[in-house]
């Protein structure tokens, strides 16, 4: 079914109007031109009014000085006939196969946002945010998934904190890297203390065996030429010496002997360095201070290590869960290239919030979204056109007409860039005095009492 448009509209005493006959371009830009306090805006009410209810009402529909009270009479492309006339503003309906119809009827097809535009443009970026991803149908899913990427930051902010505690901690740890893996034990190093001062003391009396020797081997020596003299002297005593002073050689040999062997032996002896084993007997509490030291550093430091790897997990965490939303955005069939909701919930538009965006482009934007809200809806109604220039008016025509969207709006200004103009509460050129035209089916419509109005809808709590 074809988005339904406005086909015409007649209005008369309806707050600043006279009596205004308009037939608004099918596709694209209606601009409805005049100086201010002319009835432009006036135009605008009424559709809003005859279309969206009493909730859209004027406050003072009436034109003041007016004959009769207001009328409205607006004809869609989809054949159906909206009515407002008597002193309250009832409603008449008649769908295209002549029945009665309700607001209901209206409401079906009818966008809530297409007739108050400036609800829209005042919401919150957020608001706005909400609305668009209503209309992509993604909103829950979007919400749980920033729901979870907001307790994922949390949860690694707070990791991060605990993280960046334990380092702190585990630095200021005093480590020593010369201190051994185990406390020392009093006990064990005074039995090695002892140990080595006995095995010192048998080197000592090894020492001292060598000097006994030595001494007798140099009394043997001493001996030999005391009795080598006597031979000299006593040649007669000759064979009894030589028997003595082959007992004295031999004694002489064996002692050598034993000279070297003690000797040997003694080159070999390594005294074992006791310093070492003194000086922690000594410092003994310190060194078991700087075991505990490392002990407890070691203890922080595998902390640290978990509470930085979890902080890591969680930043992977969140890198992915951020991926899935974009890939998430990037998958929904967006109404308007370059739109989007960023990880603030902020609908932007080629990377630019609503705040930094120019007036042509947040009129794109709303007129998008709001004809995506409700697609069986072609038109939408925008006040103040005279924020943007003749080209740029042209081209957001020319964009609307690529849409298939009917934008009627006004705009303060009587120059080429309006369609028609207003003055003095009536279409330039048009006779003030014509009535607003019958049915075209040539028969009254009938009355059908309009409902109580219903409350605007909602988008993340604003209420458009």
């Amino acid at each position: 079914m074809e988005p339904v448009k406005i086909s015409s509209l007649e209005l008369s005493n309806v707050k600043r109007i006279r009596a205004v006959q308009i037939t608004p371009t099918k596709d694209g830009l209606t601009v409805i031109g005049g100086r201010n306090a002319q009835g432009k805006s006036s135009v605008l009410d009424a559709i809003a009014w005859a279309l969206g209810g009493n909730k859209l009402k004027p406050q003072n529909p009436n034109r003041d000085g007016g004959a009769t009270p207001a009328k409205l009479h607006v004809e869609l492309s989809n054949g159906i006939v909206v009515e407002r006339r008597g002193k309250n503003g009832a409603l008449y309906v008649r769908d295209a196969n002549g029945g009665k119809g309700t607001q209901k009827l209206l409401d079906e097809f009818l966008s809530a946002l297409a007739l108050d535009l400036r609800k829209f443009m005042a919401g919150t970026d957020k608001d706005k945010a909400d609305a668009l991803l209503q209309t992509l149908g993604i909103d829950r899913e979007l919400a749980a998934l920033d729901a979870r990427i907001q307790a994922t930051f949390d949860e690694r902010r707070d990791a991060a904190r605990i993280a960046k505690k334990d380092r702190a901690y585990a630095d200021g740890l005093p480590r020593h890297e010369d201190a051994p893996d185990e406390p020392v034990s009093m006990s064990e190093l005074s039995a090695q203390l002892m140990a080595a001062h006995e095995q010192n003391r048998k080197n000592r009396i090894k020492r001292s065996r060598v000097d006994e020797v030595k001494h007798d081997y140099d009394r043997a020596k001493s001996d030999q030429k005391e009795l080598s003299d006597q031979i000299a002297r006593l040649l007669e005593q000759v064979d009894q010496l030589r028997e003595e002073l082959k007992a004295v050689e031999e004694k002489r040999n064996t002692l050598g002997a034993d000279l070297l062997a003690a000797q040997a032996e003694a080159g070999k002896l390594t005294d074992v360095d006791t310093s070492e084993i003194e000086r922690q007997i000594m410092d003994v509490d310190g060194i078991n201070k700087q075991v505990n030291d490392n002990r407890v550093w070691a203890r922080a430091e595998e902390a640290a290590k978990a509470s930085e790897a979890e902080q890591q997990r969680l930043s992977t965490e969140l890198d992915e869960l951020r991926a899935r939303r974009v890939a998430l955005l990037d998958g929904a069939p967006l109404p308007l290239e370059g739109l989007a909701v960023d990880g603030d919930g902020r609908m932007t538009y080629k990377g630019q919030v609503w705040s930094n965006m120019s007036s042509a482009e947040q009129l794109r934007v709303a007129t998008a979204i709001v004809q995506a809200t409700k697609p069986d809806c072609g038109f939408v109604l925008v006040d103040e056109l005279e924020k943007f220039d003749s080209e740029q008016l042209a081209d957001f025509g020319a964009w609307a007409t690529e849409r298939g969207l009917q934008v009627i709006g006004t705009r303060v200004g009587t120059d080429d860039a309006c369609t028609i103009i207003i003055e003095d509460g009536k279409v330039e050129g048009q006779d003030a005095d014509e009535p607003v035209a019958p049915d075209p089916r040539g028969k009254a419509l009938e009355f059908e009492p309009e409902p109580k109005a219903a409350p605007a809808p909602t988008w993340g709590g604003a209420s458009f």
